[in-house]
């Protein structure tokens, strides 16, 4: 089975934050720019934790593709649209290598240079506690209609915490993941490029069609669930927590049907509380009408703005 696993939940938080801080009529410059500010780094970190998310299904699609590894040396396969994969059963460590063209496959941008997934030679990735390293080499994300691109370096560790394959969900779950990167990089084309790190437990459970949870396992200072942390380009810190862990159903047509997640930084932070009606009642799965979700912003000069939208 593969899970269509699209950052639905960030992307609507963070755009939210953007409506907030364009709606603010104020002439203030010192408000100004807070909104400025606030617009560029939620427009960064919806893009890179998009773009995480789709690198971690393309990998989890080669490592269950060719699980076993069975020997073919350098077997290049077109498993993922915009890419070739390699698979070197022979090394030790074992590798896939994933080698992005640069093509659009339909989702407004494109890939160049390659990610390398790295495991202990013998290792099955079903088995409980396997492990596989990934290696960011020059990853360039471009946004076909903007132009503009991010840069990804570093490595990120996945973990097979229970054992089993997605491909037997419905049999072997729940399947627990974890994710976890404290070296990653993110390069911006204006130049700057900032520290990133990510800590996601993805726990897959089967019900009626595939159910994802995601949660974060971080801590920073007294924030807790920390899913990812660093600095933005303008160098500030920043903190993303799943105050409750997010939830994804495939019987919803893959679409987040509960959970919260609140962005923060010294000068502000953002709730955003998924899986509501249009009154902000909690419901499971709305079918074919429109998702609502509650985001509750604070700034720094403590103004604060509360509103219902559908997702």
């Amino acid at each position: 089975m593969k899970l269509k696993l699209v950052s639905i939940f960030s992307l609507v938080f963070f755009f939210s934050v953007i409506l907030f801080t364009s709606c603010k009529k104020d002439d203030n410059s010192k408000t100004n720019n807070e909104s400025e500010e606030v617009s560029t780094a939620v427009s960064d970190e919806s893009l890179v934790t998009s773009e995480l998310d789709a690198i971690a299904l393309d990998a989890g699609t080669a490592i269950e593709y060719e699980g076993s590894f069975s020997g073919n040396n350098s077997v290049v396969e077109q498993i993922i649209c915009d890419a070739t994969v390699e698979f070197n059963a022979s090394s030790d460590p074992m590798t896939i290598t994933i080698n992005y063209d640069g093509s659009n496959c339909g989702n407004g941008r494109s890939r160049t240079g390659s990610i390398v997934l790295s495991m202990v030679k013998g290792t099955e990735w079903k088995t409980e506690g396997a492990s596989f390293t990934v290696t960011f080499n020059n990853l360039k994300i471009t946004k076909t209609a903007t132009n503009k691109s991010i840069t990804i370096t570093g490595t990120h560790t996945y973990t097979n915490v229970s054992g089993g394959l997605l491909v037997h969900l419905a049999n072997e779950g729940p399947i627990i993941h974890t994710v976890t990167s404290e070296d990653m990089k993110i390069s911006f084309d204006n130049g700057t490029a900032r520290s990133w790190n990510i800590a996601k437990q993805r726990v897959y459970t089967y019900d009626n069609g595939a159910v994802l949870t995601i949660s974060g396992l971080h801590t920073e200072g007294d924030e807790l669930m920390v899913a990812e942390w660093g600095t933005n380009r303008a160098g500030i810190s920043f903190t993303t927590s799943t105050v409750s862990p997010v939830v994804v159903k495939q019987s919803c047509n893959f679409r987040v049907t509960g959970g919260a997640v609140k962005h923060s930084t010294n000068g502000y932070s953002a709730i955003a509380t998924f899986g509501l009606n249009a009154n902000g009642e909690s419901i499971d799965c709305p079918g074919s009408g429109s998702y609502y979700y509650k985001v509750v912003w604070a700034g720094r000069n403590g103004g604060s703005l509360s509103l219902i939208l559908p997702y």
